[in-house]
């Protein structure tokens, strides 16, 4: 008797995708919603997301926080509390539209904020760190309120649900961005929940993640020490903690945080010429704790670029497309050739070697 979806366990599951213009050109959302189409069956229907990098041009210079709220309530005190810390330039629901296949919403929420002077003079804090803090206390101690995205003409779109349902849910199709990435959920070993869907984020930075992290708990332990809290019931989150604390904290480049988190083995490194080699060795011994294990295939977004990266055996899939100013990734050829059917180089990165691509300076 064949078995139904729900009843096989799909190791190799979860998709993701993504695009980039390295010449800033804004895109619809429609293409990075289609190409999820093709990999409908590394998904489940527990968990679809969006983020999109270059949304908000009119509110560029605010911190966009996107809020889930259980209740009107929760609304209320949460917005209190912000305009305590932040003046708050818009808020609004979310534009969503009802489909069938969404259900259970919470209340879906964003504000453009600017930190206040004032608040940050008496902290002593520059204000990256001080959003950071209030959306860890905020997702640690407010119950019933979840901030989901805050980085700055940016945003993540996340849902209970497969990512085509969840990008026609938020009309993705109406925002221009000059990246997206996309995540299509199959959880093996946490819930799936509206905030447990990909990506995570923390200020510009986003990630989506197909695979299972094993050093999920020394990884966990290293970051928490740093203020961060990992409380969202499952492991990816702490890959974005992970990259936020090496690149914004720690001043790493994204080449050489990818070469913490997918380290290279000491027999590789020791072959490396003598500079590298000693780059590599206080890496990998520095931030030891950082080292992620397991099979992974993630995309990281940040402001003005992304990161495909696999684990260093490459035991997840995921392979990169270009035409002309465009580069596509994707877990499948498939879903890249929905974006561009005439795609002219297309090819499968190796394990722990990342594929780092920037907008050129000044065209986002």
């Amino acid at each position: 008797m064949m078995k139904k979806e729900g009843q096989i366990r799909i190791p190799s599951g979860c998709a993701i995708a993504a695009v980039i213009s390295k010449e800033g050109e804004r895109m619809s959302g429609r293409p990075i919603m289609d190409a999820m189409r093709p990999m409908h069956d590394r998904s489940n229907g527990l968990g679809g997301g969006f983020a999109a990098y270059g949304i908000y041009p009119e509110y560029k210079d605010f911190y966009a926080l996107h809020f889930f709220f259980n209740e009107r309530a929760t609304r209320k005190s949460c917005e209190q509390f912000l305009k305590e810390r932040f003046e708050i330039v818009k808020s609004e629901i979310m534009p969503t539209r009802k489909i069938p296949a969404i259900t259970d919403e919470p209340i879906i929420w964003r504000y453009f904020v600017s930190p206040l002077r004032s608040v940050l003079a008496s902290l002593q804090l520059d204000e990256k760190e001080f959003v950071a803090r209030t959306v860890i206390k905020i997702n640690t101690e407010m119950e019933g309120a979840f901030v989901f995205s805050c980085g700055k003409n940016m945003g993540a779109f996340k849902a209970v649900g497969f990512p085509e349902d969840v990008g026609a849910f938020y009309k993705l199709e109406e925002y221009a961005g000059y990246a997206w990435t996309a995540h299509g959920r199959y959880p093996t070993n946490t819930p799936g929940w509206w905030g447990g869907a990909h990506p995570f984020t923390l200020l510009d930075l986003s990630v989506v993640h197909n695979g299972e992290i094993s050093s999920y708990d020394a990884n966990r332990r290293f970051i928490e020490m740093f203020g961060y809290q990992c409380n969202l019931q499952t492991d990816t989150e702490v890959i974005t903690y992970i990259m936020d604390y090496l690149l914004r904290i720690q001043g790493l480049t994204p080449e050489e945080a990818a070469h913490v988190i997918a380290a290279p083995f000491w027999s590789t490194i020791e072959k490396r010429p003598a500079d590298e080699r000693e780059r590599l060795t206080y890496l990998r011994t520095v931030f030891s704790g950082l080292l992620v294990t397991g099979p992974f295939s993630i995309v990281v977004g940040f402001e003005g670029g992304l990161m495909a990266l696999n684990d260093r055996l490459k035991l997840r899939s995921m392979v990169v497309g270009e035409k002309d100013d465009k580069v596509y990734i994707a877990s499948e050829e498939a879903a890249i050739r929905v974006m561009e059917p005439n795609v002219t180089k297309i090819y499968a990165p190796a394990g722990g070697e990342p594929v780092i691509i920037k907008v050129k300076e000044g065209r986002f």
